[in-house]
């Protein structure tokens, strides 16, 4: 267990250094200069001395090389440095956001999960147009972009019916329209998987024994045939945290919520190279923490996995 968990961590670690290096190159890769962002902008007419002042304080006037390692350096001791455009510290503003992103990728997976779950026993149980028109959904709902469904979910729940508002406000109705958002599409692909899985446990042979048995179909499929059915979805949980993360920079800025999809999308605009780097390495931090946590879910629930 001890060299799992090892093996785990070393991943991560190796994700998390991947990922700091492709921002620092990609982000240099982009036209423009850092100092004259740091200055605000192209429109701040910077002199030159402010200009190679801003440089030699910040280390962007040392080789490139020399760049990279100072950053990577300052990334392993938890130092995400300060914000460009905001003038604050990166991490106090990634805690101000986060929050706010993670309630959002959290509820967005549980409804992508219970809907998943309806369309999967749905299409195993009902008839054959009823199983077709499940699967289609299914198809359907996985391929749909996240910015046309938050458009027609605005243009159908707020414009039309007038049930809920069109952008994010506090409580619970400011969640709904951004929660569908990102969950139907992730559902849609879900029960794809799911119900393959679940059609192969109700031929499995403990589920014919527990029919021999004399017991109902709906607990056959519940107490026996999902558990066998969700452990591929289980294991690609983590893969879709990740997906929602990155979903989260449409939903919040077409509902206007305050996120750190949204922060992430201000700050590539503005070429703030900290707030870029910081928002990606706690985003992939949660995802390989997700991952984590799924593949130690799917060892629990499958002992063969246990003795691999």
């Amino acid at each position: 267990m001890l060299r799992w968990v090892a093996a785990k961590v070393a991943g991560g670690a190796f994700v998390l250094w991947a990922i700091a290096t492709l921002i620092f190159f990609g982000l240099r890769l982009i036209p423009g200069d850092p100092a004259q962002a740091l200055l605000g902008g192209p429109g701040s007419q910077a002199s030159a001395e402010a200009l190679a002042l801003v440089r030699r304080e910040h280390g962007l006037d040392l080789p490139l090389a020399e760049q990279y390692l100072l950053a990577m350096g300052r990334l392993a001791t938890g130092d995400l440095g300060t914000s460009y455009s905001l003038r604050q510290d990166v991490l106090t503003l990634i805690g101000q956001q986060f929050w706010g992103t993670l309630l959002l990728t959290v509820l967005s997976l549980a409804t992508a999960w219970a809907i998943a779950l309806l369309l999967a026993t749905w299409a195993t149980r009902g008839s054959r147009s009823g199983r077709a028109v499940a699967s289609g959904l299914e198809v359907v709902a996985s391929a749909v972009p996240h910015f046309w469904l938050a458009s027609m979910l605005i243009l159908l729940f707020s414009s039309l019916l007038g049930l809920l508002p069109p952008v994010s406000v506090e409580g619970p109705s400011g969640l709904v329209l951004p929660v569908l958002t990102l969950a139907l599409p992730l559902a849609g692909f879900l029960a794809q998987v799911m119900r393959e899985s679940l059609a192969d446990a109700l031929e499995s042979p403990f589920v014919l024994s527990a029919r021999a048995r004399g017991e109902t179909e709906t607990g056959v499929r519940w107490r026996h045939a999902i558990r066998h059915a969700s452990l591929p979805a289980i294991s690609l949980s983590g893969w879709a945290f990740g997906s929602l993360i990155s979903g989260a920079v449409v939903v919040e800025t077409v509902f206007a919520r305050p996120g750190l999809g949204r922060s992430l999308l201000s700050a590539v605009t503005a070429r703030d190279i900290p707030m870029v780097t910081g928002i990606a390495l706690v985003s992939a931090l949660s995802f390989v923490l997700v991952t984590i946590a799924t593949d130690a879910i799917d060892r629990v629930a499958d002992p063969r996995l246990r003795r691999a």
